[in-house]
């Protein structure tokens, strides 16, 4: 069973960057599509990058353009590298298989805070 392990999170002004890692293991995490996802307060978990194990990407229209999702299969590894950041960002981003059935095993995620 795959485990998973956010970090890079923090506070980050307005237009700002951040780089978001995910380490997983277990067997299986070569062969499944990777995604990153988000809950902001009073909001529902969603997709917002993913990635196959072929390296094509998708991306959320509040996204593009500003995120760019990678994944180093070998080191069991998934990357969110997060530009021009705006407060509508913050939110306990998550990374998981995708899609995630619904009881997926999540991870505690990591808190990214867009503010002044």
């Amino acid at each position: 069973q795959v485990q998973l392990v956010e970090s890079g999170g923090g506070l980050v002004q307005p237009g700002g960057s951040l780089r978001l890692s995910c380490a997983a293991s277990g067997s299986i995490f070569s062969i499944y599509v990777m995604g990153w996802y988000r809950q902001a307060p009073g909001k529902q978990r969603s997709v917002v990058a993913r990635i196959t194990n072929g390296g094509s990407t998708y991306y959320a229209d509040s996204v593009k353009g500003r995120f760019t999702i990678s994944r180093e299969n070998a080191k069991n590894t998934v990357i969110l590298q997060m530009n021009s950041l705006k407060p509508e960002d913050t939110a306990v981003y998550y990374c998981n298989v995708y899609p995630a059935p619904i009881r997926a095993p999540w991870g505690q995620g990591t808190q990214v805070t867009v503010s002044n």
